[in-house]
C-alpha cells in the first residue's frame, strides 16, 4: 500500500498487456470508466488503453451520460458512489439508452449494498466489485464480459 492511499499500487510493468498489432484496423471496444477518484478512473483508463480497449474516462455521472451520448460504451465501468447521480443510476440509464452495454459496479464502501439491493428489487442485475480489484481480476471479467461482443456493421444506403 502507498502510504496516504487505502488501496494497493500495481505497478504497470506488472499489468498483462496483449503484445501491439501492427493493422491500423484492429477493433478496440469502448470501455467507459467513471469514479471520483480522478487518480483510480486514470489509472484504470490507461490499463484498459495499454490491454486494447478503447478506455473513455468521466469523473460523475452527469458527464458520463453526455460522453456516452457521443461515445456509446459497450461496457461501463463506475463507482457506486459519485458527486450527484450516483453509480447505480448511471447504469440504470445507460442500460435504458444502450440496452446491450455491459455493466460492472465497483464500490469501497459497505454501505452500496443498500442501493445495490434496491436496484436488484427494481430487476436490475449489476455485477459489484470491491475495490481494490486487482487490474488483472478487473481485466479478465471485462474480457468475459464482452467475450461475444462484435463491432456493428453500419448501415449504408
Amino acid at each position: 500500500m502507498n502510504k496516504g492511499s487505502r488501496f494497493q499500487t500495481i505497478p504497470l510493468r506488472d499489468v498483462p498487456f496483449p503484445s501491439p498489432k501492427s493493422n491500423g484496423d484492429t477493433y478496440r471496444p469502448v470501455v467507459m470508466v467513471v469514479d471520483d477518484e480522478s487518480s483510480i478512473a486514470d489509472t484504470l483508463s490507461e490499463i484498459l488503453s495499454r490491454s486494447g480497449y478503447a478506455a473513455v474516462t468521466a469523473y460523475d455521472g452527469d458527464t458520463a451520460l453526455e460522453t456516452a451520448l457521443l461515445m456509446p460504451p459497450e461496457m461501463l465501468i463506475t463507482d457506486v458512489v459519485l458527486p450527484g447521480m450516483s453509480g447505480i443510476d448511471l447504469a440504470i440509464t445507460i442500460k435504458r439508452i444502450f440496452p446491450d452495454c455491459k455493466i460492472i459496479l465497483f464500490s469501497g464502501q459497505a454501505s452500496t449494498a443498500d442501493l445495490l439491493a434496491a436496484a436488484n428489487r427494481d430487476g436490475h442485475q449489476f455485477v459489484l466489485l470491491n475495490k481494490p480489484v486487482h487490474p488483472a481480476d478487473l481485466l479478465a471479467r471485462i474480457a468475459d464480459g464482452l467475450k461475444h461482443r462484435r463491432p456493428q456493421a453500419i448501415a449504408t444506403n
